[in-house]
Parts: C-alpha cells; structure tokens; sequence
C-alpha cells in the first residue's frame, strides 16, 4: 500500500439507528500471496468478498523472492483447488539434510521417514502469485480491485465503512469484516493502534539465485554457521535459492563484493556437493525481525501474515505462517456464516486468534531458539546442539517429530486440508 497516512476512527457513535445495507461481507486488503489465497479459500463460502490491491498486477507478479512451501500449505493449495495450477511451475525436494559447521555428522530426512511422496515445494513469487491471480479472478463471489487505495476507514458497532480510491475516483464501501494482509509494516494494524513485540536480530539475510554444475537431486540443505544459517532451496531447471544469513556488518561486505569474490566466499559456504556455481541475477540482502502481535482480531478486524507476525527465517516458516492463517480465518468465517451468525462479532474472531496465535508463537519460539543455538561458539551450547542432532539422527520419534513440525504436519489441521 502507498504510505500515505490512512485516516481511521474506532467505533464512532452510529448516526441512525436504520441498519445499512452491506456491500461487502468481507474486504480484504493485501492482494499478496496471503490474502489471494484467503479470497481464493471463500470461493465456496457463500461469502461475497472485496479483495484491495494497491500495486499493479505486473508490479506484484515481478517480486523477485522464492519460499519454501510445506507440506500443510500444499494441502491447502489442494483443498482450496488451485494446486494443480501451481505444481508444474516449482520445485520438489524429496530430502532435507542439516548440519552444523564442520561436524561430520549430517541429518537427514527422506519421505519414507513420514510416507509421503515428497517432503515440500520452492516456490518462486511469480509462480504462486499468479495463479492465484488468475483463480480469483473465476471466483464469482470476490471482487477484485487493482490497483485501489484505501484512505479512510471507520469501525462501527455493526459495520466497517471504509473510503477507497480507484484511478482518482473514490468509492464508500460497507462491510462486516476487514481482514488486513497488507504485510509486516500493515497500516491498518498500525491504525487500530493495535501494539507488536520483538526485536530486530543482529544478523541480515543475503538472497540470491545460483546455477550449480551438477543436480541438486531436489534437495534442500540447511547448514549452520557460527555467523548464522545457510539454507539452500531446489528450484526448476536446476537453480539454487540461497538464504545466507550473517551478521549486519558482514552480510553488507559480501553484497558489496564483486561477482566473482562472492562467488568464492558462497562456494566456500556452499560445498562442492554440486560444483561450481554461477549467480544469476542480482543479491538482496533484508534485515531479519521476529514479530507478534498483542492481538490478532478486534471487532470487525483480524489480521493475517505478517500483518500478524513475522519471524526467523531459519526453516522457511514465515509464508506458511499466514498460509495456515487463512485456512484457519476461511473455517472460522464460513463455520459462523452457515449457522447465520455475525462474521465481524469479537466472539467469532476469538476463535481464530486462539487457533492461530498460540500455534504462531510456538513456531517464533522455535525459529528464534534455532537461531540463537546454532549462531554461536559457545562451548557447553554447541554441546546440547549436537548432542540434539546426534538423537535426531539415531531415535526415530525424535526425528520424524522434528520433521513434522518443521513441514506444519503438528498442530491443528484446517478442514481445508483434510482430503
């Protein structure tokens, strides 16, 4: 959304006591991948849905960025009816090797070890974002306006009345809910004066894509450093998505190398499991935060995403997060509209924050604790890591637990992905 200030008024008096009609029964506004999939998760709702895009489609389509897409989400995806659309454009891993620096003993998980034919996906944004595009808009309870702005937005006690602004003519819209998936720096939360806790870590994340010489037999590596994890992700046609995390001082260093210096640092970093390598296209590099919200949902307003939380990257957590939000919200939301009860009441949102928040703290919890355990030298710490690895690698319940929670397969399943 543009930064422009977003005037908001919490539940002003009501001005007459006539109900108004509803344009909308929900509007969400963030047409990212979250709140694509939560439009596309109503289809079958009953529900008539506005979804709010501020950017142009070709300007979202164009995010360079790749995600790691579990097997939860993947579910989803499938429950919802737009996989089929998504898989021929990513990538398979079938194998997730872990290690830690220089100790020579790695572990590894394949899918005999939970019975499923792959173990997750790596996605580039494009190849999610546009089918996603593409299938809401063959969803004939949402309307989808891109690019629009919302400027202005009042919570009353039965409606939402929000002022949106579509190529210099502005439209009042009524709604029951809104749903905010407009990402970490969200504007609506921020109006609500709904307040977050966290921190800014010491390190910054390096993003960039590679081709190896050799296959990376659609596996995915994360391999901790003193200085941080490196993770390495399969895409199609045989490139790499590395996520090289270092501290501030560091990760500004290697980006200011030229492509050759980087590429010796990367390959030390890298192995030689898969030879040389070549860098396509431009390095990234982005501060890494955690974040949770006080509070997910007041009446008439739940947050989703990052507009909820954000974390570590360590693991591919994050956009599963939200994507597990929207299947949890869409339950919730359709759960109450079949038994004609109010979508907006604070009631019926509690049972989403009480779904999603714990499950999201735990997994912050986790990430977090990763990191700081394996981020250092610190004797008696590097100690209980491997002592860790060693009983993930040799006590089968240890190991496909830790698999499981890491894929979203522990926790609560949304019917979504109960198929």
């Amino acid at each position: 959304m543009a930064q422009a200030q977003l005037s908001q008024t919490l539940y002003p008096p009501q001005t007459s006591t006539q109900k108004r009609e509803y344009d909308y029964d929900l509007v969400i506004v963030g047409g990212g991948i979250v709140g694509l999939t939560l439009a596309s998760a109503l289809k079958n709702s009953g529900l008539s849905v506005l979804l709010v895009e501020a950017k142009v489609e070709s300007a979202a389509v164009a995010k360079g960025q790749a995600y790691a897409v579990h097997m939860l989400s993947a579910l989803i995806y499938q429950g919802i009816g737009v996989w089929d659309k998504i898989l021929p454009n990513i990538e398979t891993y079938r194998r997730v090797r872990l290690s830690d620096a220089d100790y020579p003993n790695v572990v590894e998980w394949e899918t005999g070890d939970i019975g499923t034919q792959d173990l997750g996906y790596v996605a580039e944004h494009q190849a999610l974002l546009h089918p996603l595009q593409e299938f809401v808009k063959n969803c004939p309870n949402v309307t989808y306006l891109c690019p629009a702005e919302v400027v202005n937005i009042q919570y009353q006690q039965d409606t939402v009345t929000m002022d949106i602004k579509v190529t210099d003519q502005m439209q009042t819209v009524y709604t029951k809910l809104l749903v905010a998936a407009d990402g970490s720096r969200s504007r609506i939360r921020e109006a609500a004066g709904i307040k977050t806790h966290g921190w800014k870590y010491w390190q910054s994340c390096i993003v960039a894509f590679v081709q190896p010489e050799k296959s990376h037999n659609n596996t995915a590596y994360e391999k901790f450093w003193s200085s941080g994890p490196f993770a390495i992700l399969p895409l199609p046609g045989n490139r790499c998505r590395i996520v090289w995390t270092a501290p501030h001082e560091e990760a500004k260093a290697l980006c200011a190398l030229d492509d050759e210096q980087f590429l010796v640092e990367l390959q030390a970093r890298y192995g030689n499991q898969m030879g040389k390598l070549e860098l396509l296209g431009d390095r990234f590099v982005f501060q890494v935060q955690l974040m949770q919200s006080d509070r997910y949902v007041l009446p008439r307003l739940a947050l989703v995403g990052d507009a909820a939380h954000n974390c570590h990257p360590v693991g591919g957590q994050g956009l599963n997060l939200g994507i597990r939000d929207v299947a949890a919200l869409a339950q919730v939301l359709q759960e109450a509209h079949a038994q004609g009860e109010d979508i907006g009441n604070i009631q019926i949102l509690k049972g989403y924050e009480r779904w999603r928040k714990r499950e999201n703290l735990t997994i912050l919890g986790f990430t977090d604790l990763l990191d700081r355990i394996f981020s250092n030298n610190i004797l008696p710490v590097v100690l209980v890591r491997r002592l860790g690895l060693w009983m993930m690698q040799r006590i089968p319940v240890v190991k496909t637990f830790a698999l499981k929670l890491m894929i979203g397969l522990k926790g609560r399943t949304p019917k979504l992905a109960q198929h």
